[in-house]
């Protein structure tokens, strides 16, 4: 069954849209609408009825089709777009062929469609989105069409094959619009220049391997066969032998060495220079688009004006009471996410305890290491389920902001969900790279949870190995079994749609096959892809932030971040132009000339950036520590050797000393050897052996590490702004063809009066 319904008569019609006849197979609809088939007189049928009623009042065309569906085409009247036209003096419009059927792009009629179609109200006060959260209607998007900018793109872009080529941004546009044109254009950016970082990261880290074992305090963690260390945990571990841990303390130094602080530095000089850079290439591109002074402001009013000429606008509007509501209630939920961090925190402490109580000795061995690796898959596990609840909290207090305009709840949304993001990524690792092994006390004084589990403790050549090992096991998680579900998710979603659509009857001996309107078999397709909402776009953006973040914040940590992130993006970039053209729904145009409030979150991520790396190096690192002793204590201050290397004997300067006698009672330790008695053992600490308080040694690297904060900071950030201000924003071709537009402009403005005088 299927009709086609002029609800408007043909007389209400503007002259402008009558139009010749166009046959079937080039009818072109903006928009469909998909509804279940609802019993005649029900209240969803009648609600539907209603809103077609008013798009018709519109001069809306639409066709009906009936399958185990309903689909409505929507087409709108030329005169809505010649009015878009008028008001805004777009750019897009053909005057030289006015009769064409598409005087815009087709992106700005879908755009135009949607607003409208979103705005339309109801006799009983209901839009589209209220129509929907009711089931009256299923779902609304525009078609994928065969046109030749879709073709070009799905055999020239959206191919895992070209994953090397460069991305067609303009015909990206076309078919898209701005805004997805602008996120592949900044996602292409961004990984050229990743790139770069990739490349020193990677010569940073060979750089560690090649000291893998010229590394002096490495070398005496090997030798270190008679430095007997206190015991793990308080029931059945054993004292050990610092040599034990030769080839950890070997990786640690192969992170851990004067290439970090270099590194480091770098990323905080590439992070500027890759969004000053940025801000030049978009410049460029919205320059050739004609948008560079686009404003978002001015055309929603022209929408609102067209779909209804009655509209009055909404006042800027701000209430202190609802902002400290709001407030609270981010608070409350970062406070959630830091409680989940700590929750986190006390799977490592008792996995460790029974690690070290396992039958196994390889666990006990291992405990630590195996406590880190399973913390950091728990951990990825949360990231995954905490995305999904930050989103629906963020959505929720968005709802009680109430903002004006949609671009306004996008961006208040942005930071929401960013911030409880951020959190939920990094509270773990803030935890590990700051607090692991300095808030747990000491031997005979240990701090407790519950009063029976001890916290972690260091590796004498220091944490920052756990943080490698966190990073790494989270971004190669994130990048392997994300993206890979991100994959086969849509995909097998949309085979099964596929599979569960009816085949042809099979026709009878002189039977005439019943010609089938190419319209259904069209909007069939298209309704069979993944829908596509506010999020599709979004997502995408969040997920390239987040992981820009851990490109930067502890790239000091682990300098393979920017490798791992490269690699990704080179398949990222093509499993959404995958997406988007082959498995989902055409994702609504919208016009756009920038990046929006992300460069902002990008900025802020940049600092972040310098703080978090200062910290690491200052904190985490030994880098200080054994720069205090090589200037400080070494053989080569105190004794004037020049022969030996100025850190020797700094490992054992770094361990304090225990006696035994001083264990708290419910300690249990085993023996090494029944013939061995151990009257002393060591820790990593700087305390006094007799009282344990702290050493002066300790004050002094205490002062050196906040010394090296404040300054590596100061320098970071200074660097940050002589590169910000060494590289405009704005390239200076822009600026000449703006001054060129300008004085073209007013020198015909200047002919054309002295011709009308002389007339």
């Amino acid at each position: 069954m299927q009709d086609e319904i002029l609800l408007t008569p043909w007389r209400d019609f503007p002259m402008e849209d009558t139009d010749l006849f166009v046959p079937p197979d080039e009818e072109k609809w903006d928009f469909v609408l998909v509804s279940d088939i609802h019993e005649v007189g029900s209240e969803k049928e009648t609600k539907r009825k209603k809103f077609l009623d008013e798009l018709s009042k519109k001069g809306f065309t639409i066709k009906k089709i009936e399958d185990k569906k309903l689909f409505y085409g929507v087409r709108a009247p030329k005169q809505i777009f010649r009015k878009y036209q008028w008001l805004l003096r777009n750019p897009d419009s053909r005057l030289q062929n006015p009769d064409a059927h598409h005087e815009i792009p087709v992106t700005t009629r879908i755009r135009l469609v949607n607003f409208i179609l979103q705005n339309t109200v109801t006799s009983d006060l209901e839009k589209l989105h209220h129509l929907m959260k009711k089931k009256v209607f299923e779902a609304a998007f525009p078609l994928h069409e065969k046109e030749e900018v879709r073709e070009f793109l799905k055999e020239k872009w959206a191919r895992w094959r070209d994953i090397f080529c460069q991305q067609p941004i303009e015909k990206i546009r076309c078919y898209f619009g701005e805004k997805v044109a602008l996120y592949f254009a900044w996602l292409g950016w961004y990984t050229y220049l990743l790139g770069i970082a990739a490349v020193a990261g990677l010569v940073v880290f060979v750089a560690g391997i090649t000291v893998f074992n010229s590394s002096q305090v490495s070398k005496e963690i090997c030798e270190a066969s008679n430095t007997i260390m206190c015991p793990l945990c308080d029931q059945k571990c054993p004292f050990w032998v610092l040599s034990d841990t030769c080839t950890y303390a070997k990786v640690t130094h192969m992170i851990d060495n004067e290439g970090t602080v270099l590194f480091a530095m770098f990323m905080a000089i590439w992070a500027t220079v890759f969004l000053e850079l940025w801000k030049r290439q978009r410049a460029t591109v919205v320059t050739d688009w004609d948008l560079y002074r686009w404003d978002e402001e001015e055309e929603e009013l022209a929408m609102e004006l067209i779909n209804n000429l009655q509209h009055e606008p909404r006042q800027y509007q701000h209430s202190y009471f609802r902002s400290t509501i709001i407030l609270l209630l981010v608070l409350v939920m970062i406070v959630v996410l830091i409680g989940i961090a700590h929750a986190l925190v006390i799977y490592r402490v008792v996995a460790t305890a029974l690690f070290t109580q396992s039958n196994s000795e390889f666990l006990r061995e291992q405990a630590n290491t195996m406590a880190v690796t399973t913390g950091a898959v728990l951990h990825y596990i949360t990231i995954v389920i905490m995305t999904k609840v930050n989103r629906r909290v963020a959505l929720y207090l968005c709802e009680l902001e109430k903002p004006r305009t949609f671009s306004q709840h996008e961006n208040n949304f942005t930071v929401k969900i960013f911030t409880f993001q951020f959190f939920t990524n990094f509270s773990s690792l803030i935890y590990i790279a700051f607090f692991l092994g300095r808030i747990n006390g000491h031997p005979g004084n240990y701090v407790r949870i519950a009063g029976k589990w001890r916290l972690e403790e260091c590796h004498p050549s220091g944490c920052i190995t756990d943080l490698f090992i966190q990073m790494a096991i989270i971004m190669l998680l994130k990048q392997t079994i994300s993206n890979v579900m991100e994959y086969l998710i849509p995909w097998v979603a949309y085979k099964l749609r596929k599979r569960r659509r009816p085949k042809k009857r099979s026709m009878m001996l002189g039977e005439e096959e019943e010609a089938e309107d190419p319209c259904k078999r069209q909007w069939l397709s298209n309704y069979q892809l993944g829908e596509v909402n506010f999020f599709s776009l979004f997502d995408e953006f969040l997920e390239m932030v987040i992981q820009y973040s851990f490109t930067t914040i502890f790239v000091a940590a682990f300098p393979l971040a920017p490798l791992l992130a490269f690699c990704n993006n080179l398949f990222e970039i093509r499993l959404d132009a995958i997406k988007m053209m082959r498995l989902r729904r055409r994702i609504v145009p919208r016009k756009a000339n920038d990046i929006g409030i992300w460069l902002q979150v990008l900025e802020a991520i940049g600092i972040l950036a310098v703080i978090g790396n200062g910290l690491v190096i200052a904190i985490t690192s030994d880098f200080i520590p054994i720069q205090v002793y090589k200037y400080t204590y070494s053989p080569c201050m105190t004794e004037n050797s020049t022969g030996v290397d100025c850190s020797t004997g700094y490992i054992n300067h770094s361990l304090s000393i225990f006696r035994i006698q001083d264990f708290e009672p419910h300690t249990q330790v085993r023996e090494m050897r029944p013939d061995f008695e151990i009257k002393e053992c060591r820790y990593r600490d700087y305390r006094n052996a007799d009282d344990y308080s702290y050493t002066v040694q300790f004050w002094h690297i205490f002062a050196a590490r906040l010394a090296f904060l404040i300054l590596f900071e100061h320098v970071a950030l200074c660097v940050k702004l002589i590169a910000a201000w060494y590289v405009p924003d704005v390239p200076q071709s822009v600026k000449n063809k703006f001054r060129d537009r300008k004085h073209s402009n007013l020198r015909k403005e200047l002919s054309m009066m002295e011709y009308s005088t002389e007339v």
